[in-house]
């Protein structure tokens, strides 16, 4: 029988008809920096650490995070990064190709196209080097706003520049399937009405295109937020489940269920999560957690998330708490007080900025529809108004990664939904904000 299949084989080869194997490849990304931030580093090594023990070679896995936790001065246990209370070391063997000022959208873009031209000099140089037999694996964990996702540099990369990628690796035969997991505020606006069906994409999103996302498993040793909801379930299903037995629609639906304080949206091919499994993409060819699944192990550990927390509202939070435990006249105490003073000023100023643009902006119109603009979140569809618009805010008036600033940004948008054009809102940013000022991200 042996000699017959290798005669077959090579009867194949002989006639033109050559097999590849497929491979899986991933990439994961870290949007963020800075110690209140822990979370979004831990997230991703989290994630790494599962592909690596399911058989994903660290040669098919792309790792972008600007890596100032694990030995960062308030990080009491140095080298060393969680994702849970308790939890193990996750960072350990986690690939550096790209940290502090290469974690760019530029760069990420340039990573899923397979450029490696682009990027020779820069980091590990290491980009998707997948072809039309394999399957990818995209995860995003940071920041976000309408249309956007912000990256640590002081950058963003828009929804539209996201899926025209998306459809470029496709045209280019980058991928057979592909999957991407997104966690951030209104990430739902980053594929909703964005990808396509028929490209063989399936994306899920921490939250709908209006809302916030959650973190949570705040650490009273290292005064911090360990992870984030949606982030946190998916990983801690992956942990545990059959990989050759769970679909991707059955994780979708666990995720779905456990991150009940946001809505955990799917997009794209939702035929293709009904038909693949997980291990299709978050393991290795050969190599997965086949082991039966835990049912004590996976349930949702309610005592633990109970302090989620709006991403809005962490560096307040954060603060807030240390503050609470903060010994009484203690000049740490001082230091946090005007922490947060300045927290809820610049709070207060971000605010002010965007509804004083919105007033001016529809001065011209006498005035009318301030209300909706400042209070309601519309369906943007003035995609291009809205870049350009935010683009500007971003040079001219503050820089927009900064979280509670990203959260103000659907003004902006409604601003373009309600007919006004970009150089009026242009003029009406240049009005209101004679300086750029400068805020923590």
């Amino acid at each position: 029988m042996h000699r017959q299949i290798v005669l077959l084989v090579a009867s194949l080869l002989f006639c033109g008809i050559s097999w590849t194997a497929a491979d899986h490849f991933a990439v994961l990304v870290a949007g963020s920096n800075q110690y209140y931030n822990y979370r979004h580093q831990a997230d991703v090594c989290h994630a790494y650490q599962i592909l690596h023990k399911n058989g994903i070679p660290d040669s098919n896995i792309v790792v972008m995070m600007y890596d100032d936790i694990a030995d960062n001065t308030e990080n009491p246990t140095k080298g060393e990064i969680i994702n849970k209370p308790g939890g193990s070391d996750v960072y350990k063997g986690v690939p550096h190709d790209y940290t502090g000022k290469d974690v760019t959208p530029k760069n990420f873009i340039n990573v899923l196209l397979g450029n490696k031209a682009a990027m020779n000099g820069t980091g590990s140089g290491k980009v998707l080097e997948s072809g039309p037999n394999d399957n990818v694996f995209i995860f995003y964990s940071d920041h976000g706003a309408v249309d956007l996702v912000a990256f640590p540099t002081g950058d963003f990369l828009y929804a539209k520049d996201l899926n025209a990628t998306i459809t470029k690796m496709h045209d280019q035969q980058k991928y057979k399937e592909m999957v991407v997991y997104i966690e951030a505020c209104e990430s739902g606006s980053m594929l909703e009405d964005y990808l396509s069906k028929n490209i063989n994409v399936y994306g899920t999103t921490a939250s709908n295109a209006e809302e916030s996302s959650y973190a949570c498993y705040y650490d009273n040793t290292r005064q911090t937020y360990l992870g984030d909801l949606y982030s946190v379930n998916w990983m801690e299903d992956s942990d545990v489940a059959s990989m050759d037995k769970e679909t991707l629609s059955q994780q979708f639906e666990i995720v779905k269920a456990k991150t009940n304080l946001s809505h955990v949206m799917q997009y794209g091919d939702l035929s293709l999560a009904k038909s693949d499994v997980l291990s299709e993409f978050q393991s290795g060819s050969k190599q997965f957690n086949t082991a039966p699944r835990n049912f004590v192990q996976e349930r949702y550990n309610a005592f633990l998330k109970r302090d989620a927390v709006a991403t809005v509202d962490v560096r307040l939070s954060i603060v807030s708490r240390r503050l609470a435990v903060a010994d009484e006249n203690s000049a740490e105490k001082q230091t946090l007080e005007r922490e947060l003073f300045q927290l809820l000023n610049d709070r207060s100023t971000i605010t002010d900025k965007f509804h004083r643009i919105a007033a001016t902006a529809l001065a011209a119109n006498g005035g009318e529809q301030y209300g909706k603009v400042i209070e309601k979140h519309m369906k943007l569809t003035q995609h291009d108004c809205y870049m350009s618009v935010t683009d500007h805010v971003h040079e001219k008036c503050f820089d927009i990664t900064n979280d509670y600033a990203l959260n103000k940004l659907y003004i902006i948008g409604n601003l373009c939904q309600v007919g006004l054009p970009e150089f009026t809102i242009k003029r009406a940013v240049d009005e209101v904000c004679q300086e750029r000022l400068s805020f923590d991200k």
